[in-house]
């Protein structure tokens, strides 16, 4: 364990691993009780929430580090191929301690081709040192030969970090399987501005690259969904940007929304919710969303475009709304602040089909104290 680092620089923790705030804290719980068949009934609006229910797409390495040593006051167990199952099983401890009902994981792609990246200094407060960003300009696929050159038969999914989660999970908790299919094809196939040119002057083959990634996609969701600890798919495909979708609603209806009802068509088959992240504005698509590809919840919220508590009243009768704090605010508001902030939505969105985390995902330029505040407002709220 490391000793006296401050979390998010911001003097969270003495070396003992006490402060005047984080004593204060209901965070992490002293006795957790996952219970995902009720936060099922919630997100289907069967019954109104008992608990602010905690929702997360992802959160950064580097934060989940911080806590687990700075607050658990484990040693933590970096990711390697010798060292795969204790760091799953430390990342489920971590889900489970701070009273979340699922852990959110998802297959891996063997054989992948590789693709252009963009590196530059990271400079957020829990650094990885270099972060990564995919190259706009083109990716692998500019024409019908860079496609037949891809053997996409060697392409399988790697289920180990479902299999090990599952062995792993608390009584109660159950998986949210993910992977993507629109946005691993604008960023690693194609490039943003090649499949933009390519829509227009060769959509046999946009067409042709999107049923053959979404084939692969729906094989590795229907090997998930084999394991009995799979609770929901939670399939994540950022579509848009503040104002409207990357691409035409028509291009979407044609080439991407008929892959989304057939993975939500293979969720409900089990019994099984369907959720979508989705970046963006949707407002043109969400009764494509809703009432064709059939989502249970949506999750990803920017309060410039739609505060979630207004999502909600928009909505709420038909899905749910998962996450909501915007990221903005969970990243630079001071945390009175942001505490209020919390409470605000939290009392515009209870009872209803609501399950609270950051709009997006939890980056590690969030300060750790941000994040952990904000569970700290959840666990404490009474109707």
């Amino acid at each position: 364990m490391r000793t006296g680092r401050a979390i998010g620089h911001s003097g969270w923790l003495n070396s003992n691993g006490e402060g005047a705030t984080a004593a204060a804290m209901r965070i992490p719980l002293k006795n957790p009780k996952p219970d995902f068949d009720e936060f099922v009934r919630v997100i289907r609006g069967e019954k109104a929430p008992a608990k602010v229910h905690l929702a997360e797409l992802a959160l950064d390495q580097e934060v989940i580090q911080a806590i687990v040593e700075d607050l658990f006051g484990e040693r933590w167990v970096p990711s390697s191929d010798a060292t795969r199952e204790p760091n799953v099983r430390q990342r489920v401890g971590f889900f489970h301690r701070l009273g979340y009902d699922f852990f959110p994981t998802g297959p891996e792609f063997r054989n992948m081709p590789k693709f252009k990246e963009r590196l530059a200094a990271d400079t957020a407060g829990t650094s990885r040192a270099t972060r990564s960003w995919v190259d706009e300009r083109g990716g692998i696929i500019k024409n019908w030969a860079d496609f037949e050159r891809i053997n996409w038969e060697a392409i399988t999914p790697d289920l180990a970090p479902v299999e090990l989660a599952a062995k792993h999970l608390p009584d109660g908790m159950k998986m949210a399987v993910c992977t993507c299919l629109f946005e691993t094809l604008l960023e690693r196939f194609f490039g943003y501005e090649d499949l933009f040119i390519l829509s227009v002057e060769d959509p046999e083959l946009v067409a042709k690259v999107f049923d053959t990634w979404g084939r692969i996609v729906y094989d590795a969701y229907a090997a998930c969904v084999e394991c009995p600890q799979v609770g929901a798919i939670f399939h994540a495909d950022d579509l848009g940007y503040r104002t409207a979708t990357m691409l035409s609603p028509g291009f979407l209806r044609e080439n991407v929304f008929p892959w989304f009802a057939r993975y939500a068509t293979l969720a409900h088959a089990r019994g099984l919710t369907f959720w979508l992240h989705s970046c963006g504005n949707p407002f043109e698509i969400m009764d494509d969303l809703i009432d064709d590809v059939r989502i249970d919840a949506f999750h990803s919220f920017q309060d410039a475009i739609i505060p979630v508590a207004d999502f909600l009243a928009r909505y709420g009768d038909r899905i749910a709304a998962l996450g909501g704090i915007d990221m903005d605010n969970l990243a630079r508001m001071s945390e009175p602040d942001l505490r209020a902030y919390v409470r605000r939505t939290i009392e515009a969105c209870m009872p209803g089909r609501f399950a609270i985390g950051a709009g997006n995902s939890v980056a590690n330029y969030v300060p750790v104290r941000n994040y952990l505040a904000m569970l700290d407002e959840a666990a404490k709220y009474r109707a």
